[in-house]
């Protein structure tokens, strides 16, 4: 396995484990935004609110950290990208 593969495949690992909270966050602040099941009694929507807008840019980036690897080794699988020899 080269460099670059073993390199993707933990950046594709690591992110996973870090878009798993992240993501529950995210959902949790919208449904307390929404007052949808009882969510809203744990925090006020102010502070919801705040917390959700302050989650998106690392939203955005760990979702691509996690994606273009994880497209560059799918790509590698199906033949579309051909595998790099050891250096």
């Amino acid at each position: 396995m080269s460099k670059i593969n073993i390199i993707s495949l933990k950046t594709v690992r690591w992110s996973g484990w870090l878009l798993l909270p992240l993501v529950l966050a995210f959902l949790l602040t919208g449904y307390i935004m929404d007052g949808r099941y009882g969510f809203s009694k744990l925090l006020d929507e102010k502070t919801a609110l705040t917390l959700h807008r302050m989650f998106h840019l690392p939203l955005i980036l760990l979702v691509l950290a996690h994606v273009l690897p994880a497209m560059y080794l799918a790509f590698q699988r199906w033949g579309w990208i051909k595998h790099r020899d050891k250096t």
